[in-house]
């Protein structure tokens, strides 16, 4: 029967189905047009379903031959129907269902059908219920909504004692029921909040999920009266509020699109801003203001749901508590302060529960960060750093690692991040509308901070080539801190880089961060688009392109931190931005931009007179004379300055001072997961090879190699390597038959060949296996002084030293090596001379050959 039909069934002088339909939706229109139709208008629309609904019950209640109640459930059950929503019933039999009972049903469904509700209904006996459905997930988290309509009340009691009472088996398999559901809905949508066209009753942090909440609080404290966890008491009303937009937005949706649809889709996001009346001179400003309160209300559901989650769900055992700090103590809950009232009048020091939580790999407890949220605004952000002792710990803080990230978006979530940084609060929850990036511009920069952090984890697969690069820095923390602000910019509508800078000046300022690395930040903040540029929308082939961007960079740690930081932002787009071939593309600029910076280092010889040699005789220790840095320092490449730092050119000194012809002396140490190796010597054949064999019996993977030699015939090889195996970290001898066998092979008391036999027929079965088109090319362009050698070929066991032993059993001395490696191939850049000059055609033909040998060119023609 149509909706006309049952109008025309109607008793004379009373009002239709139809009608009462009609006059309950005109009714809920007329708000939802004035965008009032929230939680009061849901519900009294739902009242008038109710009525009639009733109505319809009483008219089919004389085919039932035993007692039934009617009850709503889920979204009606709570009252929240919208224009267009589906009814949830539930006929409940105080006894046998026989056919009587059928006839029932089938008269109390019909009619609803025929007015074009889609009825979601559960037929169930009461004896059915002592039991509760294991099977049947989203019955119970419905029956949890569950509400009386009509009919025998005393059957609604007995049900409600069996499935709600405080000893009802109803409760736990419904808690298990709900966290199951809630996490397979989550999955479908990637376990995020930021969805360019949100569900707004599915998505995370949406309506779903604030039902959830409050069912998680009803099974798991009954008898309360709170609708939230007892960890956010504070957000009751903001969850009130955001229950309100969604429930508005929902409406509005409904009456837009005339059916059951609850997507938010870019044309509806235009629809309803202006109904709301948004903000803006145009739709796509109104659109991002929406959506900003859009994100803000989820973030909030999303934190109160993670709440709800682990008090429904709390760790099993009592825990144990220990002391991790002053003031500070980590227990089952995560890391909070041990006497609150001190805490509250020291804020420089909340920034240790924060350090502490990275150390210990766990969050922040919710008491300490409502403890935060509660007293942060009393104080201005100069309060947090007094002096350069907070300003260490805040950078030591910064340092990329596992766990950065979510302690951010602890202090980001808690209001403690936007106090220390008022500048960074003015992009929270900023939706920019580019149809380009998935996720509000705060979390977008903290996500930056996130990728970064994954490329320190030792435990990842993923993109170790930008690992090791990351590796190699001294200073990656300025990265971050680049990133922190890099979008601060976006607040506005100017160039976001120059604004960002701008903006970053007051935090860089208040932070005393010295000059030198506040230069380093601004530059990474103004270019940091400017390498997906070159990367994406140039020509890579050309060489130009490197060149340009060579002397846009300047040095090797600008290029290294913009390239980080580049990867970083383009993988924080949305998930799938970074594709493996703009991935490849951005690795291949870094590669080319790097030989281009250095490939001219070894032309540059220290000039006595320059101001980095005065600055190293003013600094010098007073067991170093004058006269020894000035000798020591003749001859050596500009490189050298550039590769180390004084405090190892003073130690370089110091094992250059007296050195016998057969003698060696080394210095090996650690920084993060790098190892540096620093080796000095009197000049002799085949040093560069013998030490990278010796790095490779012991399974060392080399990312770098350095020879220079000054005129005292002094040779410095400077080595910088993983411990891949953790021969180093495992074995407590590892350091001394490292540095042992070093000096055995470099004086020639052990014959390195004979060691490496197996291990080098091993190589060569494995070389095989690996496609990868090998190359040899000489250049005699790139440098005034020396033939340019680059080898491309399998990255695998040996391949450096048998490169380097072939070059020098040639009488070639190598005064530099650039290692780099693309997936399984590996790109290798040798500055060669001999007797102090190029290598001649002749010499480049001979060399050539054996070399094609070396990298399997021979075997890949056969």
């Amino acid at each position: 029967m149509t909706i006309e039909h049952a109008a025309d069934a109607a008793p004379v002088g009373e009002r239709s189905l139809a009608e009462m339909l009609c006059a309950a939706r005109d009714e809920y229109r007329v708000e939802i047009r004035l965008a009032r139709g929230g939680a009061q208008a849901a519900e009294n629309y739902s009242r008038r379903i109710d009525r009639l609904v009733m109505r319809i019950y009483a008219e089919a209640s004389s085919q039932a031959g035993t007692p039934v109640a009617l009850l709503a459930i889920g979204g009606y059950g709570r009252r929240h129907l919208c224009l267009h929503s589906d009814i949830d019933l539930m006929i409940l039999f105080g006894g046998p269902i026989a056919a009587a009972e059928e006839r029932f049903v089938k008269a109390l469904l019909h009619p609803l059908w025929d007015l074009g509700f889609d009825v979601g209904h559960q037929v169930r006996q009461l004896s059915e219920l002592a039991q509760a459905e294991t099977d049947n997930p989203e019955f119970l988290v419905a029956v949890g909504d569950s509400r009386f309509l009509t009919g025998d009340a005393g059957v609604f009691e007995r049900f409600d004692t069996l499935v709600h009472g405080p000893e009802s088996v109803w409760r736990q398999p419904t808690v298990e029921a709900l966290f199951g559901l809630v996490a397979e809905r989550h999955r479908h949508f990637n376990a995020t909040i930021y969805q360019i066209e949100p569900d707004v009753k599915e998505a995370p942090g949406a309506l779903r999920d604030v039902a959830a909440i409050r069912t998680f609080v009803a099974l798991t404290q009954p008898g309360t009266t709170r609708s939230v966890p007892a960890t956010s008491g504070r957000l009751v009303e903001a969850l009130d509020e955001a229950e309100e937009f969604f429930l508005r937005l929902r409406s509005l949706l409904h009456l837009e699109n005339r059916r059951n649809l609850n997507v938010l889709s870019h044309d509806d996001q235009e629809a309803v801003a202006e109904r709301f009346g948004s903000p803006g001179g145009e739709a796509r400003r109104q659109v991002e203001a929406l959506m900003s309160v859009y994100f803000h209300h989820a973030r909030i559901i999303a934190r109160i749901l993670a709440a709800a989650i682990t008090e429904a769900n709390p760790p099993p055992g009592p825990g144990t508590t220990k002391s991790v700090g002053d003031n500070i103590r980590a227990s089952r809950d995560g890391i909070g302060f041990v006497d609150t009232v001190r805490a509250s009048l020291q804020p420089r020091t909340w920034l240790n529960a924060f350090q502490a939580a990275i150390d210990e790999g766990c969050p922040v407890s919710p008491e300490a960060l409502a403890f935060v949220e509660r007293h942060s605004d009393r104080y201005t952000s100069e309060a947090f750093f007094p002096g350069t002792g907070e300003r260490d710990q805040f950078l030591h803080l910064l340092t990329p690692k596992p766990g950065l990230y979510e302690r951010l978006s602890e202090m980001h979530e808690s209001g403690l991040l936007g106090r220390m940084f008022p500048e960074f609060r003015k992009i929270y929850c900023r939706v920019i509308r580019d149809f380009y990036h998935k996720y509000t511009v705060d979390e977008h920069t903290l996500l930056t901070i996130r990728n970064l952090s994954e490329l320190a984890d030792p435990n990842a697969t993923q993109r170790r080539r930008f690992a090791r690069v990351l590796a190699e820095l001294r200073q990656p923390e300025l990265i971050v801190l680049a990133l922190l602000f890099h979008d601060v910019g976006k607040w506005t509508n100017r160039n976001h880089a120059e604004e960002s800078i701008r903006m970053a000046e007051g935090p860089l300022r208040r932070l005393r961060v010295p000059p030198e690395s506040i230069r380093t930040v601004e530059f990474l903040i103004r270019h940091h688009l400017q390498m997906s540029v070159a990367a994406f929308r140039r020509d890579s082939e050309d060489p130009e392109v490197a060149r340009q961007f060579a002397r846009l960079v300047g040095t090797e740690d600008r290029l290294k931190m913009l390239c980080l930081l580049t990867l970083a932002d383009i993988q924080a787009v949305s998930p799938n931005t970074l594709t493996p071939w703009k991935e490849d593309l951005l690795w291949r600029l870094y590669v080319d931009t790097y030989n281009r910076i250095t490939l001219g280092y070894g032309d540059e010889v220290i000039a006595s007179g320059q101001s980095s040699i005065a600055q190293l005789q003013a600094h010098r220790p007073p067991e170093i004379s004058k006269h020894q840095v000035t000798g020591f320092l003749e001859g050596l490449p500009q490189r050298y300055l550039r590769l180390v730092d004084p405090r190892t050119v003073y130690a370089h000194i110091r094992l250059s001072r007296d050195l016998e012809p057969d003698e060696v002396r080394l210095t090996l140490d650690k920084h993060d997961d790098v190892w540096g190796l620093s080796v000095v010597t009197k000049d002799r054949p085949r040093i560069f090879s013998n030490i990278c064999g010796v790095l490779s019996y012991f399974g060392m993977d080399i990312l770098r190699g350095q020879a220079m030699s000054n005129r005292q015939n002094v040779v410095i090889d400077v080595f910088r390597f993983v411990d891949a195996d953790l021969f180093l970290e495992l074995n407590e001898s590892g350091p001394s038959e490292l540095t042992r066998l070093l000096q055995d092979v470099v004086t020639g008391n052990v014959e390195l060949t004979a060691m490496l036999k197996g291990r080098d027929a091993a190589a060569r079965a494995q070389r095989g296996k690996i496609r990868v088109h090998s190359l040899v090319h000489f250049d005699h362009h790139y440098s005034d002084r020396y033939t340019v050698l680059e080898i491309g070929g399998a990255n695998q066991w040996g391949l450096l030293y048998r490169i380097s032993r072939v070059i020098s059993e040639h009488g070639c001395d190598i005064d530099l090596v650039l290692i780099s490696t693309e997936g399984d191939r590996a790109i290798d850049v040798f500055h060669l001379t001999r007797n102090g000059a190029k290598l001649s055609p002749d010499m480049e033909q001979n060399l050539r050959a054996d070399l094609e040998q070396a990298v399997g060119v021979a075997d890949e023609a056969r």
